[in-house]
């Protein structure tokens, strides 16, 4: 019987290793960007084109590499962040397993310049799916630049399974956004497709969050800090007040080094309890630094997740410090039982007796006597007696006869004019002079020649808007109102891009834009059903949808937003709706082409005949 088990060619293996480290544009630049903070680089440039499917170049201004090393950087398992298995257990780097280049060379055309200092020459290394290519000495700055263009050139399968370039873009923002904030202290620039994204100095932690999330950050911020033996916390929370639906502002850095971790969430969340408006979550850029004995880092191939020693002293810690800072600046309520000096009793009094004050009557006084007597001290006055004769007429006419007395009395009629149906139970509902009725104003309840319909009056809204929406984005005939004064809005940076990108869009459902520019919205005008009070949550919902998945131009965005509108503005369970409310949403409920489902494809309706019904009183 022949051997059948063989080692796999390297260029096979490194494919295989890329699906695990390379898995879209962004983990490239995430493992570059590491890359060029380990080699202390004081300045680091990200360009990307077409959301990194063709071109990603980091150019960086650290220690560089010899001929030697930079041949070596793309060999599997080869680093220089660690010589033993113990330095796992003690890692001050970003990257040390040595795949990453190797992964990335694998699946891509990658080009290299690379210079140390001492040098006054660099080299250049081009690379295609593993194959070097080329190898020669080249002219180029202190540092590393190195280009990834073509990604997955050589596995179509892959390549296809990106998503779109707003999608991609999106992630890759996502990742420069995590390394940028653990790093104040570099300098970082973003460029797409020509265009400038982020222009970063160096600075303070503060000073970086409010260049990525924009000026509007500053006022939101809450300053966190605590020292203990087991961790030390910098950072910030945001206000509750500025509490989002989404998970997007939350960020936690250990050991300068984002991570995910939903224990530590918890602890958060835990210390904003009571504070937070519904259905929102805390923002918070949190820094741990901890002994790097006592994490794993090496638990997972992204080194997004980590494994602590004591997690349940750090959440105890964190969620006490969080609830420290909240109170100490006013956020949440707090019991003060420092006294304040400015009440006490002046000193001069602190003794003195305290008077009961007097009141002095005149008991002489008689409202009735003709002349009233003088006050004590008070000259004699004249006092003439007012004339009351003749106040018998003020009573003339109105006499009247006992008959009279009772023709004006309003009996009680046998007309019922109270209503039968109060809500004083869960399981009352409204009745209106109409064949709907509203059950726990959540359900809308209506005769049928078969029995009975009942509605959810949410989902069946949904359905309503979001065809109205597709109808009006399609046919772009919309109705709007105009605003006597423009509504601004504070967005950030890629935000803002992202409502650049639907402008068109929102515009057919009814929204008129004024200026766009230094991170604010003007709305000029708004869709009639819409209430001015509810766009920012309109369009903060329609941001979260979209956050994680920005469809490509064409119906799938536009399907997209009309559903992220419609779920905002329609009616939601709890409201209370009159009988032509009622009416006209069944009415236009069973006007659409799909009234069966809403657009989440969730039941809309059921209906229950008279059979049904005598069963049940069986």
């Amino acid at each position: 019987m022949t051997d059948i088990i063989k080692l796999l060619p390297d260029h096979v293996a490194n494919q295989i290793a890329a699906g695990e480290v390379v898995q879209r544009p962004a983990s490239v630049v995430k493992e570059l960007l590491e890359n060029a903070i380990d080699a202390e680089a004081t300045s680091i440039k990200l360009i990307v084109k077409d959301a990194g499917k063709t071109l990603i170049q980091i150019i960086d201004n650290g220690k560089g590499m010899s001929e030697t090393d930079a041949r070596m950087s793309f060999e599997r398992h080869a680093t220089s962040k660690i010589t033993s298995a113990d330095d796992l257990f003690n890692l001050n780097t970003k990257g040390f397993r040595g795949e990453a280049l190797a992964s990335i060379a694998a699946v891509a055309h990658v080009e290299l310049k690379t210079r140390i200092h001492t040098n006054d020459v660099g080299t250049r290394i081009e690379i295609e799916g593993s194959k070097i290519i080329t190898q020669e000495p080249c002219a180029t700055p202190t540092g590393t630049s190195l280009a990834v263009k073509n990604l997955f050139f050589n596995i179509p399968a892959r390549r296809n399974f990106l998503k779109s370039n707003n999608v991609e873009l999106r992630h890759i923002i996502d990742e420069f956004q995590r390394v940028a904030l653990a790093h104040p202290q570099i300098v970082f620039a973003m460029f797409h497709n020509d265009g400038e994204v982020f222009q970063l100095p160096a600075g303070n932690l503060k000073q970086r969050i409010v260049g990525i999330f924009g000026g509007k950050t500053n006022e939101k911020l809450v300053p966190v800090a605590e020292e203990t033996d087991i961790v030390s916390i910098q950072g910030f929370v945001v206000k509750p007040e500025f509490s989002k639906k989404t998970r997007g502002e939350q960020f936690f850095f250990v050991n300068d080094r984002f991570i995910k971790n939903p224990y530590l969430n918890h602890a958060v969340s835990t210390a904003f309890e009571g504070l937070l408006p519904d259905k929102t979550r805390a923002s918070y850029f949190l820094y741990l630094i901890v002994d790097p004995s006592t994490i794993d880092i090496n638990i997972h191939p992204t080194k997004t997740e980590i494994k602590f020693d004591d997690e349940h002293s750090l959440y105890a810690i964190l969620r006490s410090t969080i609830k420290h800072s909240l109170g100490q600046f006013n956020i949440a309520p707090v019991l003060d039982f420092d006294r304040d000096a400015n009440l006490d009793t002046p000193y001069a009094y602190k003794d003195k007796y305290v008077n009961t004050p007097k009141v002095e009557v005149d008991r002489t006084f008689n409202p009735f006597d003709t002349v009233p007597p003088p006050k004590k001290g008070a000259s004699m006055p004249t006092y003439t007696k007012p004339n009351v004769e003749g106040w018998e007429q003020l009573y003339e006419g109105l006499k009247t006869t006992p008959s009279d007395r009772t023709s004006n009395v309003t009996y009680e009629s046998d007309e019922v004019t109270g209503d039968l149906f109060k809500k004083e139970s869960g399981y009352a509902f409204a009745k209106a002079e109409s064949s709907t009725y509203q059950l726990n104003n959540k359900y809308i309840i209506s005769t049928i020649k078969s029995g009975m319909v009942i509605i959810d009056q949410h989902r069946a809204h949904q359905r309503v808007l979001y065809e109205e929406f597709l109808r009006n984005i399609t046919v772009k005939e919309s109705v709007s109102q105009q605003l006597l004064f423009p509504l601004v809005l504070d967005y950030n940076s890629s935000e803002l891009a992202l409502l650049v990108q639907l402008k068109e869009g929102l515009e057919n459902t009814g929204f008129v834009f004024g200026n766009v520019a230094n991170e604010t919205l003007e709305i000029t005008g708004i869709p009639t059903s819409l209430p001015e009070s509810e766009v920012p949550i309109v369009i903060e919902q329609l941001l979260s949808d979209l956050e994680s998945e920005v469809p490509d131009t064409g119906f799938s965005q536009t399907d997209t937003l009309a559903k992220s509108m419609a779920k905002s503005m329609a009616v939601k369970a709890g409201e209370t709706l009159d009988a032509s409310s009622r009416e006209h949403l069944v009415n236009s409920l069973f006007a659409c082409k799909e009234p069966t489902v809403s657009p989440g494809n969730r039941t809309t309706f059921i209906t229950m005949n008279a059979e049904e019904l005598d069963r049940k009183f069986k």
